[in-house]
C-alpha cells in the first residue's frame, strides 16, 4: 500500500524539520537596497580598510584612462567602469593591493566650446574677456561634471579613491605635464613647422587622427586636364624617349582626378608611378557640347582609361602610343587656371611617387603639398629636383583657419571651403566654373565615400598646412634639429630608409612587442598604427590647456632650453595652475634677468589634449607622495579598442619619448555598445539604453552582470531582451544563494565533518569546488569574466539546484541531528557559501554583501574585505569524479522513467515510486555497489538487477546498457519526510513516521527543540 492507513490521523510535522530559514528576500529590491551598501562602505571606508590591509601585498595597479567632464555618463562609460572595477576587485581578492585611482581628462575643446556657446547666447565676444577668466569659467565647468560623474561611477558599484581622484587641470597635474613637454623640447624631440593637419574649421583648430572619425560624405569629384608645357629633362641630357615623344605630346594634356576641387589652386605637381603602363589616347568623337573635345590628346593611364571616357562622354577614343616612366618625369605642364589673376603662371612638375596607384581615379594624383601629407612628402622629398628645375619649393597658405582662401589663391580670395556650421562653402563651384571656362574641364561627378570629421563636432575636417608644433618620430633622440627654411620642414630623408636605432618609432615598436595583449590581435592594431604614423602634432590653437611652454628665439628661431627657466614655469605652475603662462609678466618671470624677453617669442598654443591624457602616468603613477600604492609601470591600462589610435598611442609616445619604454606592462580593450540588434546607439533611431534607466529599474548588479556576462572583446549588445535574459539569470543565482543561507541557519561550528568522513556525494562536491577554485581563479588572472559567470552559473544552477541540493533536501530537512549525512551536507554548504560569495563578489557586489552580511552580520565584516579562500587541492580526486560520471548516468535514466509516470499521473512526485533498475554493464553496477541509489534517485525505494530488462522497459539512447522499470513504492507514506515505506510504524513512540524520522524527532526533543 502507499496510502496512510485507514481512520489514522497524521499530525503536522512541518514544524520538526530543519526548513530553510533566512532573511534574505526572494525579491532583491536592488534599486532601492543599493544605496544602502554604498553608504555602509563609504561609512567604513572600505578602500582605506582594503589600503591597509593590503599594505605588505604585492601591487597590480590598472591606471585608470580619464573619461571626459563635460556630460552625464553613457552605456558605454558604465562598461568601461564596471570592467575596470572587474580587474580592481578580483585582482584584490587574487591577493594583490589592487588600488583604483580614478580621473578626469577636463581641458581642451568640447568644455572650450561649451563656454564659447554660453558667450554667443549672451551676445559676448571671447576675445573681449580676459584669457585667464575664460579659462577659470572652464575650470568651473568640467569640475561641475566632475561631481556629477563621480556620483554616477560610485553607483556602479565601482570602488576607487573617489575623494582624492587625480584631474589633468589640477596645478599639480598641469605643472607635470609642462615638465614633460619641456623633457621632450630638451632632448631634442619637440620642433616647430609646416606640414598638412587635420583642421577643423568649425573649432578652428589642429586635430590629431585620435580626433577624427570617418562618416559617409558626398564630394564634389572633377577630372582636369593639365596641358604638357615642355618635354626636358633636368640635367639637359635628353634621352632618346624624351626626344622621340617631344613631337607626339605637343599639345597634350596630362588628366588628373580628385574629390577635393578646392584644392586645385594650390597645386603645385603632379604624381605619377613609374609602376603603371600608362598611354596618349585621342579623342575621335564626343558630342559638341562635350567639355572633352574631339582632337584631345590625353595622357591616362592605360588601365583607367575606359573608364576616364565613360564620365567624359567621350564617343570615340584612339590610344597613341605608350608614355613610358622616363618621359613622364621629364614633363612639365601648364596649371589648369594659368592666366586667371596673374597667380598660376609657374611650371607644374611631374614627380614619381609610391602612393600613386591605378585603383581609381587617372593613375595621376593632384599634388597640392599643402593639403594632403602624400603630397606634401613627395614635394618634400624633391626640394632639390624641383630647385634643380628652377622651381620654388615653398608651400603656399591657400586656406586660412576659417576656411576662406587666402591671396595665396589668385581669383578666389574670400571664397570658402567651409562654412562655421560645417556646410560646403562655395570653393568648388567657383573653382570648377573656372575651370571650366579656361578648358581644363574633362568630366564632374559626384562620390559617397568616407571623410574624416571631428568626433567632437561631427563636422568634416580638411587638410591644411600650418605652422604647428610637432614631435619627431623619426630623428635620433637627443640630436639636435636643424632647421629648414622659415615655416618649412626639412626633407626626413627616403621613405624606404630604415629609421634610426633610437627614435621615437623605434621605441615604441619595441615597447609594443614587450607588452602583453588582451585580445592579442590589440598588439598588431597599435603595431601597424605606430609604424605608419606621421610626426605627432602636439599644438592646439585654443586657449583652454596647458601651454606649450617653450620659448624661441626670434632671430634664429631656435628653441630655448634652459633648465632654470625650466624650473621656474614649472614651480608657478604648481603654486597658481597653467594660468600663470597667461598672466602679466610671465616672460620676465620665467626668462630671469639674464634674457630680454624681447628677444623671445612666448608660444601661446596649447597642448593637444591627448598629450595630457598621455602624461597622466608621470603625475599619478610616479607620484608615490600623493599615492604610494601605485605603481609604474602600470599593470594594466583598460579601454576601448578605438584607443589604440588614443589614449593607449599617446600614452605609448608620451611615456617612450620621456622614459623611453611603455606605461604599461599590459593593455585589454573592450568593444562598443550597440543595441539588441547590433545597431549602433544614436538618439535618432531612438535605441539608446542609458545606465541610469537600468540602474533605476533593475539594479546595478544586473548591469554589472551583463557586463561580466558578455564576451567585451567583441561590440556587446544590449535590449530589453538581453536585460530580461540577464535579470532572469540573476534570480537563479540569488536562490541558489537564498536557499543555502536559509539551510546554513542551522550550522553550527561542532557540524563540522573532515572531508574523509564524509558521503561520497558530499566528497565529490568538494572536488568540483577544487576545480572551480582552479578554473575561476585562471580566469579572472586571464580577464576573462563571461567564463566565470559561465563557470559559476552553470555550476550554481545544474549541479547545485538541480542535482546535489535536490538529492540532499532530504538529509538537511529531516536527517537527526547527529546525522553525518546531515553534517556532512551542511559542512559543504559552509565551503559552497565561503567560495561563491568571494568568487561573485567582484561581479555581484552588492548581492554579494547582502548576502554576506545576512550571515555574518558583525560591524565591519565586508566580502570585499575577503581574498578569495584557499580550497585544498586534496580535495580533487579524479577517480570519484569518474565513478559519480556512471553514477549520474543511471540515474538520468531513473528520473527519465518517471517523469513519464508523473506526466501521464501514475505517480503525484518521485517518493511515490520505487523502480527496478536493470544494469548490463558491471561498470555501472561496481559503481553503485555500497550506495543508496534510492537516495540518489530521490525515490523511496529501488531495486538494482544485473541484466538487460525487458523490451518495454525505459532507456536513454546515450546511456547504453541500462535500463528502468517504473513501480510503486510498497508501505506508508511517512507524515513527515513523505517518504513511502513499510518501514514506517516501526518505533512505537512515533507510528506515523520512518524509523530515521523517529530518531530525529527523539533527538530534537532532546536538546529542547
Amino acid at each position: 500500500m502507499n496510502d496512510t492507513a485507514q481512520g489514522a490521523t497524521e499530525t503536522d510535522y512541518s514544524s520538526t524539520l530543519f526548513l530553510p530559514e533566512t532573511n534574505f528576500p526572494m525579491r532583491a529590491g536592488l534599486p532601492q537596497r543599493e544605496p544602502d551598501w554604498l553608504k555602509r562602505w563609504e561609512d567604513m571606508d572600505i578602500y582605506a580598510l582594503q589600503r591597509e590591509q593590503a599594505k605588505d601585498r604585492p601591487l597590480f595597479t590598472l591606471h585608470d584612462g580619464p573619461p571626459y567632464a563635460n556630460g552625464n555618463i553613457h552605456i558605454g562609460h558604465a562598461l568601461n567602469k564596471t570592467l575596470k572595477d572587474l580587474v580592481s576587485r578580483s585582482m584584490q581578492m587574487l591577493g594583490y593591493n589592487a588600488a583604483y585611482v580614478p580621473g578626469w581628462d577636463c581641458h581642451g575643446l568640447p568644455i572650450e566650446w561649451k563656454i564659447e556657446e554660453q558667450y554667443r547666447a549672451k551676445g559676448k565676444d571671447k576675445n573681449e574677456v580676459p584669457v585667464v577668466e575664460f579659462r577659470q569659467e572652464c575650470r568651473t565647468f568640467a569640475e561641475q561634471w566632475v561631481d556629477i560623474q563621480r556620483e554616477e561611477f560610485k553607483r556602479l558599484g565601482v570602488l576607487g579613491e573617489w575623494d582624492n581622484p587625480y584631474l589633468t587641470m589640477s596645478f599639480d597635474a598641469e605643472a607635470q605635464i609642462a615638465r614633460e613637454l619641456m623633457k621632450v623640447s630638451m632632448s631634442g624631440q619637440l620642433y616647430r613647422g609646416s606640414k598638412p593637419v587635420m583642421w577643423s574649421v568649425v573649432e578652428r583648430t589642429a586635430l590629431a587622427e585620435a580626433e577624427i572619425e570617418y562618416q559617409d560624405y558626398e564630394s564634389d569629384t572633377i577630372w582636369v586636364k593639365f596641358p604638357v608645357s615642355r618635354i626636358a629633362a633636368v640635367d639637359g641630357s635628353d634621352t632618346d624617349a624624351v626626344i622621340a615623344h617631344r613631337e607626339h605630346l605637343t599639345g597634350a594634356s596630362v588628366v588628373i582626378w580628385t574629390t577635393t576641387p578646392w584644392t586645385i589652386p594650390a597645386n603645385r605637381a603632379i604624381s605619377f608611378s613609374s609602376r603603371i603602363t600608362y598611354g596618349l589616347f585621342e579623342v575621335t568623337a564626343a558630342p559638341a557640347e562635350n567639355w572633352a573635345k574631339v582632337g584631345d590628346k590625353l595622357i591616362i593611364a592605360d588601365k583607367l582609361a575606359a573608364e576616364v571616357f565613360a564620365k567624359a562622354k567621350v564617343e570615340g577614343h584612339t590610344r597613341l602610343q605608350d608614355v613610358p616612366a622616363s618621359v613622364l618625369g621629364a614633363l612639365a605642364a601648364h596649371h589648369p587656371l594659368r592666366g586667371l589673376a596673374g597667380g598660376y603662371e609657374f611650371d607644374v612638375p611631374l614627380l614619381d611617387g609610391e602612393h600613386v596607384t591605378d585603383d581609381a581615379g587617372t593613375g595621376f594624383v593632384h599634388t597640392a603639398p599643402g593639403h594632403g601629407l602624400d603630397d606634401f612628402g613627395i614635394w618634400m622629398e624633391s626640394t632639390r629636383l624641383l630647385q634643380q628645375r628652377g622651381i620654388d619649393p615653398s608651400i603656399p597658405y591657400v586656406v586660412d583657419d576659417g576656411g576662406f582662401y587666402t591671396k595665396d589663391a589668385p581669383g578666389f580670395e574670400g571664397a570658402r571651403v567651409i562654412d562655421d556650421n560645417g556646410k560646403k562653402g562655395d570653393a568648388n563651384q567657383r573653382v570648377i566654373t573656372a575651370l571650366a571656362e579656361r578648358g581644363a574641364m574633362v568630366a564632374r561627378g559626384r562620390v559617397k565615400h568616407q571623410y574624416p570629421h571631428s568626433w567632437r563636432s561631427k563636422k568634416p575636417v580638411i587638410y591644411r598646412n600650418t605652422p604647428q608644433w610637432f614631435v619627431y618620430m623619426d630623428r635620433p633622440i637627443g640630436a639636435s634639429p636643424s632647421s629648414g627654411p622659415a615655416g618649412h620642414l626639412l626633407p626626413e630623408g627616403e621613405k624606404n630608409a630604415p629609421a634610426p636605432a633610437n627614435t621615437l618609432r623605434t621605441r615604441a615598436l619595441a615597447a609594443i612587442d614587450k607588452t602583453r595583449f588582451y585580445p592579442a590581435t590589440g598588439q598588431n592594431r597599435i603595431r601597424a598604427m605606430i609604424a605608419d604614423r606621421p610626426d605627432w602634432v602636439l599644438s592646439r590653437q585654443r586657449a583652454w590647456g596647458v601651454p606649450i611652454t617653450v620659448f624661441v628665439h626670434k632671430e634664429s628661431g631656435e628653441i630655448l632650453k634652459d633648465e632654470a627657466v625650466n624650473h621656474r614655469i614649472a614651480q608657478s605652475f604648481e603654486e597658481e595652475g597653467a594660468d600663470a603662462w597667461y598672466k602679466p609678466g610671465a616672460a620676465e618671470r620665467y626668462l630671469g634677468a639674464d634674457r630680454n624677453p624681447d628677444d623671445y617669442e612666448m608660444v601661446r598654443d596649447v597642448l593637444d589634449v591627448w598629450f595630457d591624457s598621455g602624461s597622466t602616468h608621470a603625475f599619478v603613477l610616479r607620484n608615490k607622495q600623493k599615492w604610494p600604492y601605485l605603481k609604474f609601470p602600470a599593470s594594466m591600462y583598460l579601454e576601448g579598442s578605438d584607443q589604440h589610435r588614443g589614449w593607449f598611442h599617446s600614452s605609448l609616445l608620451e611615456s617612450c619619448a620621456t622614459n623611453g619604454y611603455a606605461p604599461y606592462d599590459s593593455v585589454l580593450t573592450h568593444g562598443f555598445t550597440m543595441d539588441g540588434e547590433g545597431r549602433k546607439m544614436s538618439k535618432s533611431l531612438g535605441n539608446v539604453v542609458a545606465p541610469q534607466e537600468i540602474i533605476k529599474q533593475f539594479g546595478a548588479d544586473i548591469l554589472r552582470l551583463w557586463v561580466a556576462s558578455s564576451d567585451y572583446s567583441e561590440d556587446l549588445r544590449l535590449g530589453k531582451e538581453i536585460i530580461q535574459t540577464t535579470v532572469d539569470s540573476y534570480r537563479k543565482l540569488r536562490n541558489t544563494l537564498r536557499w543555502l543561507l536559509g539551510n546554513l541557519a542551522h550550522f553550527k561550528a561542532h557540524d563540522l565533518v573532515d572531508p574523509e568522513d564524509m558521503p561520497e556525494l558530499e566528497r565529490l562536491m568538494l572536488h568540483r569546488l577544487a576545480q572551480l577554485d582552479s578554473g575561476v581563479r585562471a580566469a579572472y588572472k586571464e580577464y576573462d569574466y563571461r567564463k566565470v559567470v559561465t563557470l559559476l552559473t552553470n555550476f550554481m544552477n545544474i549541479e547545485l539546484s538541480a542535482f546535489y541540493f535536490d538529492i540532499r533536501k532530504d538529509a538537511l530537512y529531516c536527517d537527526p541531528i547527529s546525522s553525518v549525512r546531515r553534517r556532512s551536507a551542511l559542512t559543504v554548504l559552509d565551503h559552497l557559501f565561503n567560495c561563491l560569495t568571494a568568487w561573485l563578489a567582484p561581479i555581484l557586489v552588492f548581492t554579494m554583501e547582502e548576502c554576506w552580511l545576512e550571515r555574518h552580520p558583525e560591524d565591519g565584516s565586508s566580502v570585499h574585505l575577503r581574498l578569495f579562500p584557499e580550497v585544498p587541492p586534496n580535495w580533487i580526486d579524479d577517480g570519484l569524479a569518474q565513478k559519480w560520471q556512471l553514477i549520474r548516468a543511471v540515474r538520468r535514466v531513473v528520473t527519465g522513467a518517471l517523469e513519464i509516470e508523473r506526466r501521464e499521473k501514475r505517480i503525484g512526485s518521485s517518493l511515490e515510486a520505487a523502480p527496478r533498475v536493470f544494469l548490463e554493464d558491471a561498470r555501472y553496477a561496481a559503481a553503485l555497489d555500497g550506495l543508496d541509489l534510492a537516495d540518489i534517485a530521490i525515490t523511496s525505494a529501488i531495486s538494482v538487477e544485473q541484466g538487460s530488462g525487458p523490451a518495454d522497459a525505459f532507456r536513454l539512447e546515450d546511456v547504453p546498457g541500462v535500463a528502468v522499470v517504473p513501480a510503486l513504492a510498497e508501505g506508508r507514506r511517512c507524515a513527515r519526510s513523505w517518504k513511502v515505506s513499510p518501514d514506517v510504524g516501526s518505533d512505537a513512540d512515533y507510528p506515523d513516521v520512518t524509523a530515521r524520522d523517529a530518531q530525529a524527532l527523539r533527538e530534537r526533543a532532546a536538546a529542547g527543540l
